[in-house]
C-alpha cells in the first residue's frame, strides 16, 4: 500500500471519528448551570473544545488506520469472510 493511501484512509478516519466523537463530554448550559445568552438553542454547548476534539480524533483515527493498514497487508479480514449472501447464481471469478 502507497504512503499516500495511507494518509487518504487516515483522512477518511479522521474525520470519521471527529463527528463520531463530537457529542461525547459537551454539556448544555442547563446540564452545567450556566444562565443561557438570550436567542441561544437549548441544546447549544457551553463548554465545547475543538483542540480536545481533535486531539482524542486524531488518537483514534491513528489507532483505526492502523489496524486496517495491518489488516489489508495481513489479510486478517477479506471480502470472502464478509460474504453473508454467498456467491451469486451464474457468476465466475475472473481469475479461473
Amino acid at each position: 500500500m502507497q504512503i499516500t493511501s495511507i494518509v487518504a484512509i487516515y483522512a477518511l478516519f479522521w474525520v470519521m471519528s471527529a463527528f463520531l466523537l463530537l457529542p461525547f463530554g459537551v454539556r448544555t448550559a442547563d446540564e452545567a448551570g450556566v444562565e443561557k445568552v438570550p436567542g441561544q438553542a437549548d441544546s447549544a454547548p457551553v463548554n465545547f473544545r475543538p483542540g480536545k476534539l481533535a486531539f482524542r480524533a486524531t488518537i483514534f483515527a491513528a489507532v483505526l488506520c492502523a489496524l486496517f493498514v495491518a489488516n489489508y497487508s495481513q489479510g486478517w479480514v477479506t471480502v470472502d469472510d464478509i460474504n453473508i449472501f454467498g456467491t451469486p447464481p451464474g457468476y465466475e471469478p475472473a481469475d479461473g
